[in-house]
């Protein structure tokens, strides 16, 4: 385990890449098999749209990156938060470590982009896509990543975070991000079973409904643990569901200038 421990202590970029990359063009090339729907559209097009959003936190990550591994390096250096104040052996230290990363890296920051205005403006950009796919998991603004990496770093002075534990956390959930986004078909009896644990693909589907309440519901990205705990939870039929924002015009899904302003264009009426 120790050798487990050392290789995301120090796994290298391009590992990380393999994994980011990977994973989202092995569920590409699954989507044009196993489709959930037959969109009309131009999938080039569409996952070029969406990785120009990947580029952009992919920049920031590389920019303002070390800052949380200096926290990760902080926390341990000086014994600071659970992990280090309760030890625990090998296995429980991935399984608690990887609960509450999912806990402070996805719920509470994403569910509050979707309780507080200007912080949903900046993730409407995620929900405006109307051909949730695979690549739709890569696509957020760079506001939001400053809210979801903030809540990252106040998760691991809580939970007391070492590296090898952040970058597993990472690779684990980028995995989940192209397996709940992703447009394959899951039948019911496999899918619900999953669900019960993990984020499956149509439970994180109802998240994308193009309409409340259904929107607001499944926040999470690993572990479907935290939206059942917290009454978040909502399984329904997929086949049911339409992509998008009702508070906006569908074609502008791939208007890259149109999209990278929504969160400053106040003629785009919200809830909040």
């Amino acid at each position: 385990m120790e050798e487990f421990f050392a290789y995301w202590a120090t796994i290298p970029s391009g590992h990380r890449i393999l994994l980011l990359m990977g994973g989202m063009i092995f569920f590409w090339l699954l989507e044009g098999y196993y489709p959930l729907f037959k969109f009309s559209f131009n999938r080039v097009r569409h996952a070029g749209v969406n990785l120009v959003f990947l580029s952009t936190t992919l920049v920031l990550n590389l920019i303002f990156g070390l800052v949380t591994i200096w926290f990760c390096a902080w926390v341990v250096e000086n014994q600071w938060g659970l992990l280090q104040w309760f030890p625990l052996n090998s296995l429980l230290q991935i399984l608690v470590g990887l609960l509450l990363m999912d806990l402070f890296g996805q719920y509470i920051p994403h569910w509050f982009m979707h309780r507080i205005k200007f912080m949903w403006k900046f993730h409407m950009v995620h929900h405006s896509d109307t051909k949730v796919d695979v690549t739709t998991g890569t696509r957020h603004h760079p506001g939001e990543w400053l809210f979801r990496e903030t809540s990252t770093i106040i998760g691991i002075l809580v939970i007391g975070t070492p590296v090898w534990l952040y970058f597993l956390y990472r690779g684990c959930a980028a995995l989940f991000t192209h397996f709940n986004h992703a447009n394959i078909r899951v039948p019911r009896w496999l899918d619900y079973p999953i669900s019960l644990i993990f984020v499956s693909p149509n439970m994180h589907k109802a998240h994308h409904h193009f309409e409340r309440p259904l929107t607001d519901t499944n926040y999470g990205n690993i572990f479907s643990v935290w939206d059942r705990l917290f009454g978040t939870f909502r399984y329904v039929d997929p086949a049911g569901l339409r992509y998008g924002l009702d508070v906006l015009e569908d074609r502008t899904d791939e208007d890259l200038g149109y999209q990278f302003r929504i969160p400053f264009n106040k003629d785009i009426k919200t809830d909040y």
